[in-house]
């Protein structure tokens, strides 16, 4: 890993009634609209799912990290982030996010010991930890 601190950088450009084009240096570019909750179109990218995209990508990026950490063995994870827009004191903003985990491992593993480690990633995950809203993991894990 780099030394702190980390810089990363992210643009968006468009005009009006446009899709925005989200870009970031040596990456592609995301079309993004508002999200059909503010009467934006189906099918696109919104600044909120990409939000719950991040939580849900950092949590499964921190869990290979202290899986591998921890000489955990384990198959395939997938991960579902919800994330809750309410009206609050200043505006609208997120004050739930419920990350759904499915984590396959070998037949035989220590469940105790899978969830313990999902549990250490969900606490990890540097995108979540920037935000106020509270945070719930629901983990299933499934020997395969």
């Amino acid at each position: 890993m780099h030394p702190y601190p980390h810089l990363y950088e992210a643009s968006a450009e468009g005009a009006p009634a446009d899709i925005i084009q989200v870009t970031s240096p040596g990456l592609p570019t995301l079309a993004t609209t508002p999200p059909p909750q503010f009467d934006g179109p189906e099918g696109t990218w919104s600044p909120e799912t990409l939000l719950c995209a991040s939580i849900a990508d950092c949590l499964i990026l921190t869990f290979r990290a202290v899986a591998r950490a921890s000489k955990f063995e384990w198959h395939r994870i997938s991960c579902r982030t919800e994330g809750t827009l309410e009206k609050a004191e200043g505006g609208s903003r997120f004050t739930r996010f419920v990350s759904h985990v499915a984590l396959h491992v070998p037949a035989g593993t220590d469940a105790a010991r899978a969830r313990t480690l999902l549990e250490k990633s969900e606490h990890g995950c540097l995108v979540a930890n920037s935000l106020t809203g509270k945070r719930e993991l629901v983990a299933e894990i499934i020997e395969i």
